[in-house]
């Protein structure tokens, strides 16, 4: 089911973790957020005032951009909008792929951001 009104809108955050059960415990704690296990090596989260978002792991000795948050719109057309990103000059990094939930790309803007577009 598509959400015509979420349109190209940032619905979804992801960040890095060293540590998922750390990573739980300080966010729990600190701001109330709830947790859904996707596996050993990803969260997702939900609070008061947060659309939604997850952490994945990453090794303490991975690159910088290892860590910067991933930034996930949404499309009600994921396809056209995947074109969209080639059409403007930018490139695929992560192929479309399935997850609970739906598909979705990332994609590299060719300026240093690397983003991701999710579908149902």
């Amino acid at each position: 089911m598509s959400n015509p009104a979420n349109h190209h809108k940032i619905t979804y955050i992801e960040f890095a973790s060293t540590d998922i059960e750390r990573t739980k415990q300080f966010y729990a704690a600190v701001f109330g957020w709830s947790f859904q296990n996707w596996g050993p090596d990803y969260i997702s989260f939900a609070g008061a005032g947060v659309e939604g978002g997850g952490f994945y792991k990453t090794d303490a000795h991975d690159a910088p951009p290892k860590y910067a948050p991933l930034v996930v719109l949404y499309s009600a057309d994921l396809a056209a909008t995947e074109a969209a990103v080639v059409a403007a000059g930018g490139s695929i990094v992560v192929p479309a792929f399935d997850f609970p939930g739906g598909r979705r790309f990332h994609f590299s803007d060719g300026v240093g951001n690397v983003l991701a577009v999710w579908s149902e």
